[in-house]
């Protein structure tokens, strides 16, 4: 045991420029999305943007979604849809 506690994958862990290297984008790209709606990262008491494993997974799908040839639009869309599926899916 090397005493190490697991990571939260909901921790905002991340800076933005981190974060925009680690998924392969651009700092202003990350910053719309948040605009959007589509990403919502924690902030630190001073404002700062911290991300986390999940809103790094998240981004990732937004990159897909956006080569796949869907707007900022269908790509909140495609989001919301696949959140609900996670919840009815957890509610069986």
């Amino acid at each position: 045991m090397t005493g190490e506690s697991p990571v939260d994958p909901e921790r905002g862990v991340y800076g933005i420029s981190v974060a925009a290297d680690l998924v392969g984008m651009g700092i202003q790209n990350l910053r719309l999305y948040e605009a959007r709606g589509l990403l919502d990262p924690d902030r630190t008491e001073g404002g700062t943007r911290r991300y986390s494993a999940n809103d790094l997974d998240r981004l990732r799908r937004i990159g897909t979604l956006l080569d796949a040839g869907l707007n900022l639009a269908g790509i909140a869309m495609v989001l919301q849809l696949e959140g609900r599926i996670v919840e009815l899916e957890a509610n069986r």
